[in-house]
């Protein structure tokens, strides 16, 4: 397995409420855009649908889609995979959805990991840990 520690930037994040309750939870979904990423991991997007409990502590689920370089193969994958955010970190697990790939990535396999704090903004760090045939 190979392991690349990259940060993108956030360039875009767009989240509007879904659903909102009278305890003061409510629902939300968000669309994010990434750029300017380091170590090959160049860009992406994603979507994340969130639970917000009342204190603003939350649960997401999360579908991304990367483009990269590694080993100097170049394509796209997507990962899926949840979190959620503690009121100090944001923090996300996820795995290479299987036959998603394009490009020199196709069989790619792996999973990624971010955790993500307010002094990481704009960016979104993130561990990608992954095997090519």
């Amino acid at each position: 397995m190979s392991i690349v520690a990259a940060h993108l930037r956030i360039t875009a994040w767009d989240e509007k409420p879904v659903s909102e309750f009278e305890d003061g939870s409510k629902i939300t979904r968000a669309d994010v855009t990434l750029a300017d990423g380091d170590h090959g991991v160049e860009s992406g997007r994603f979507a994340s649908v969130m639970f917000y409990r009342p204190d603003g502590t939350s649960h997401y689920a999360i579908v991304m889609r990367l483009v990269a370089t590694l080993d100097d193969r170049t394509g796209t994958f997507a990962l899926s995979g949840e979190g959620y955010f503690d009121d100090t970190t944001a923090s996300y697990a996820a795995t290479v959805v299987p036959d998603s790939a394009t490009g020199q990535l196709v069989g790619i396999t792996g999973a990624c990991t971010s955790d993500s704090t307010h002094a990481d903004y704009p960016c979104m760090p993130l561990v990608v840990t992954y095997e090519l045939p």
